[in-house]
């Protein structure tokens, strides 16, 4: 069983960066698939970037709308996946949950509130 806790959501303004955090309760090392989703109102859950683990790499992926702005990177000693936003854009307003899948088990944290004012 593993527990996923974000933080780091807040109010930015448009053109400013927030950082979010997903810490998981124990070794990431193992889990080779995590991923940054994000809900706004009214909206479904979309996947905004993924970071898979390989033989000796990670790849990362990016939704577009986020591309060049976001970036995923994972911290396997401190059990954590960071998601880096840069250049918010008010559309980039939601409902920000960390996900982890392993052994076919998928983990959701309960979510971070991010508001980007215009």
């Amino acid at each position: 069983q593993v527990q996923l806790v974000e933080s780091g959501g807040g109010l930015v303004q448009a053109g400013g960066s927030l950082t979010l955090s997903c810490a998981a309760s124990r070794s990431i090392f193992s889990i080779n698939f995590m991923g940054w989703y994000r809900q706004a109102p009214g909206t479904w859950r979309e996947l905004v970037a993924s970071i898979t683990s390989g033989a000796s790499t990670n790849y990362a992926d990016y939704a577009d709308s986020v591309k060049g702005r976001f970036t995923i990177s994972r911290d396997n000693a401190k059990n954590t996946v960071y998601l880096q936003m840069n250049s918010l854009k008010p559309e980039d307003t939601a409902v920000y949950y960390c996900k982890a899948r392993v052994d076919g088990r998928v983990y959701w944290g309960k979510g971070t509130l991010v508001t980007v004012s215009s």
